[in-house]
């Protein structure tokens, strides 16, 4: 998958190369000139103190094209801003290289990356309004298809914990929280914490 980098400065941030070497570094004026045949992310720098709205041009982006906002100033009003833009992630400037190249799988395969906090609230709000609205009936088929620490780490995922909490709770490393999350993915064909609390909470 090719990766475009667009900023309106002249110098990358040494991350984003290490992050991903192959990358194309454009100047917002050749944005447009990006082949709508070619699958792949754009990465677009919102530098501090501009607006989502004024920067941001109609990009036009063909279906296997992605959007992601990187922002020297993030916070989750201008997260869900990008999101309404049509972005499909936003992200810290100066995130290590291995929170980008996650951002890239996530978004590469066609979910959405919103930053930690704003998800737990997402899924804690999603877990809660559907708790409500199916009462009894929650349908708990998935759960056969998962080990019980799978199902474990699964339910907490639903109730908008984190992994360094459910590692906590549960009494296993992070590392191995993230191992039983790539197997839940796989094995309910879901691509990220949002779908499965979705599916779980439905």
């Amino acid at each position: 998958m090719q990766h475009w980098i667009c900023d309106s400065g002249t110098r990358p941030v040494a991350t984003w190369l290490e992050a991903m070497p192959a990358a194309k570094l454009l100047a917002r004026a050749e944005v447009h000139g990006i082949p709508a045949s070619q699958p792949g992310i754009l990465w677009f720098r919102l530098r501090a103190g501009e607006v989502i709205g004024a920067v941001l041009p109609r990009l036009g982006l063909a279906e296997r094209q992605h959007l992601v906002l990187l922002c020297d100033e993030p916070d989750e009003g201008l997260v869900m801003q990008a999101l309404s833009a049509g972005a499909a992630g936003c992200c810290n400037t100066h995130a290590a290289p291995e929170v980008l190249k996650q951002v890239a799988i996530v978004v590469g395969n066609g979910g959405l990356w919103i930053g930690q906090s704003l998800l737990q609230r997402l899924v804690g709000s999603t877990a809660r309004l559907l708790g409500q609205r199916a009462g009894d009936a929650r349908n708990d088929d998935w759960a056969a298809l998962l080990s019980e620490r799978e199902t474990q780490v699964a339910q907490q995922v639903a109730g908008g914990a984190s992994n360094k909490e459910i590692a906590s709770q549960l009494s296993i490393s992070e590392r191995t929280v993230k191992a039983h999350l790539t197997s839940i993915f796989e094995k309910l064909g879901l691509r990220d914490r949002l779908q499965l609390s979705l599916k779980i909470n439905s």
